[in-house]
């Protein structure tokens, strides 16, 4: 069975195919170990340390990511990754695990940066008025 999701933050799009396997979690067809940073890395293997650590074995990952910064990605990867791994298994006591440890492993963060509007170098930041 494979199964398509997918994973937004700001401006980084996810998508994550999840299939039975032997454990490989690639990531732009690249392996997971080789994504810096470290803590990137981390973040993106969260839902299988929730999860157990024999179902990685069980199940490859293969991620598609574009847009946003190396936080960003790693967040709608994070998200992805555990959607795919709940329709997968379709287990709804993961997906309540996942809920009580942190929602946004199931529910993307819709928060987006305001636009930059005129008067000023950015969103509500203003210039500097001069009286001399």
């Amino acid at each position: 069975m494979v199964t398509n999701t997918s994973g937004k933050k700001k401006t980084a799009v996810a998508r994550a195919t999840v299939r039975d396997g032997k454990g490989r979690v690639r990531i732009n067809s690249r392996p997971i170990e080789l994504v810096e940073p470290e803590m990137a890395r981390l973040k993106m293997l969260e839902p299988f340390r929730i999860a157990d650590e024999d179902l990685r074995d069980q199940v490859d990952v293969d991620v598609n990511i574009q847009g946003g910064g190396f936080a960003g990605q790693a967040d709608a990867v994070r998200t992805a990754i555990a959607r795919g791994l709940v329709e997968h298994r379709n287990d709804a006591e993961l997906r309540d695990a996942y809920m009580a440890f942190d929602r946004t492993l199931l529910v993307n963060d819709v928060r987006q940066s305001e636009s930059k509007k005129w008067g000023g170098p950015g969103a509500r930041a203003r210039y500097q008025k001069s009286y001399r």
